[in-house]
């Protein structure tokens, strides 16, 4: 009787654990299912992309995409297990309605390097449901020490399909499409339409950067533009704000220059910017031989830079992050209220505008040959010439003793035949500014020609970090 219990004991176990296995496999082969299912639906839909930045449209399925080319659309990804799990911290902090906004969106992202990387790579993983990246450039072994994704195996392969690659490993239900291209006027229609909620520009080059700000600015696309990140170490310095109060970043100032120059933009563009001055300088570039040799030589595109600026990998990739953060948080609608940008000096410096205006006025008649800003008096006056007369350049630091310096200046252009722009204005103390508007130029040169050749240096530094050319 005993022996008979053990047994039927023994077939009820059996039969237990039988059904909970058959009970476990069957979720997992559900799991399994559903995403291979979601995969499908979304892989016969998506475009692809050769090297040409050629596309080809497979199949139709659920739900438009917003804004997307007609015959793309996509089903509804949170609603398929294995996707929200993915994403359940995400949809755990902003809720299952302004998650299905950010995975409803479509962003573009147009420089792939250490910055445009980590931004891509943190929207594809925040449920971003489209991305369109763009990069002419390549991954070099250089570039390891910051970029989001790549390997020594993908040394050689252009940026944008070397994130595509990974990224299908990562959220294979977002649909990436990957342009090996250089943004330009011509490329503009072709990258930008379709109706993006958000473009991003990790671009280190002035001239296209501006380009392609402008251009979002005439076509009404939210940007976030990201400023210089080289030379730089301490991350608690970055900030998000208008370009209008960016003053303090060198490369910030060039954009907002050349904006204001050639399209009449003042500002209304978000940036990403370190508060930080840069740590190091431009490096000499040294070709195979050791010796000092011309950038441009080596250069893959006219005007981009070849390897001559230092960079501490963990700030361009910070950010990378601070840009996905702040385009995740307004796809979804969250109010994010970002730190103020503080500036106690800018008062100081509309005096010394101020000056110059009515200095303008006073000798030339007009000033409409003022073509700088209180910000851009600031850069002369405080980056330039470190608060003192350019003729008075024999002390290395003012200090605390910088306002009373100021307070004693006043900006006269270095060259009366060209207008008062930052490559052409030095400060001065009253007493000096009216010899230098009585003499010429020339004379400076062939009577103090050391004096000469320091304001001509420092002159020609303002025209080289604003891209003056």
């Amino acid at each position: 009787m005993a022996e008979r219990s053990k047994q039927w004991l023994l077939v009820g176990t059996g039969a237990l654990f039988g059904s909970l296995s058959t009970v476990a496999l069957l979720r997992l082969f559900s799991r399994w299912a559903g995403k291979r299912q979601v995969k499908g639906l979304l892989t016969s839909c998506s475009v692809i992309s050769d090297w040409n930045g050629k596309e080809k449209l497979f199949g139709r399925c659920g739900t438009r995409y917003n804004g997307a080319p007609d015959g793309l659309v996509y089903s509804d990804l949170l609603k398929d297990e294995v996707v929200s799990e993915q994403l359940t911290r995400n949809i755990q902090f902003f809720g299952m309605e302004s998650q299905q906004k950010v995975t409803e969106s479509y962003v573009v992202v147009i420089g792939l390097g250490g910055v445009g990387s980590h931004a891509a790579s943190m929207l594809l993983r925040s449920g971003v449901g489209r991305l369109l990246l763009v990069d002419f450039d390549q991954v070099s072994l250089s570039s390891l020490n910051r970029h989001a994704v790549a390997t020594r195996d993908d040394v050689g392969t252009p940026k944008a399909l070397c994130l595509q690659k990974h990224f299908s490993a990562i959220f294979p239900e977002c649909h990436v499409e990957a342009r090996v291209q250089l943004y330009d006027a011509s490329s503009e229609e072709e990258i930008l339409s379709g109706r993006p909620d958000f473009v991003l520009d990790c671009i280190d080059n002035i001239d296209t950067k501006v380009a392609l700000l402008a251009a979002c600015v005439r076509r009404g696309l939210r940007v976030l533009s990201a400023m210089g990140a080289g030379a730089r170490a301490d991350p608690t310095r970055i900030r998000v704000a208008d370009l209008r109060e960016s003053s303090i970043d060198p490369l910030s100032r060039s954009v907002r220059h050349r904006l204001r120059k050639d399209y009449g933009i003042e500002g209304g563009i978000a940036v990403v910017f370190s508060l930080e001055k840069p740590k190091v300088k431009l490096l000499p570039f040294k070709g195979l031989t050791g010796e000092e040799e011309n950038p441009s030589d080596y250069q893959i595109v006219p005007g981009f830079r070849v390897r001559i600026i230092p960079v501490l990998g963990t700030i361009p990739a910070i950010f990378g992050q601070v840009m996905a953060s702040y385009v995740a948080t307004q796809l979804a609608g969250l109010c994010v209220q970002t730190e103020p940008v503080v500036n106690l000096d800018l008062d100081h410096y509309r005096i010394l505008h101020q000056r110059l205006l009515e200095h303008e006025e006073l000798i030339y008649g007009s000033a409409v040959q003022v073509l700088v800003d209180v910000e851009e008096v600031m850069y002369v006056v405080k980056e330039l010439w470190h608060g003192r007369s350019a003729r008075d350049q024999s002390q290395k630091d003012v200090g605390r003793k910088m306002w009373r310096s100021v307070n004693e200046l006043m900006l006269v252009r270095w060259d009366k035949s060209r207008p008062a722009t930052v490559n052409n204005l030095i400060p001065l103390k009253f007493t000096e500014a009216g010899a230098h508007e009585s003499t010429m130029i020339d004379r400076i040169r062939e009577e103090e020609p050391e004096f000469y050749t320091m304001v001509a240096n420092v002159l020609k530094r303002a025209e080289e970090e604003f891209a003056l050319r």
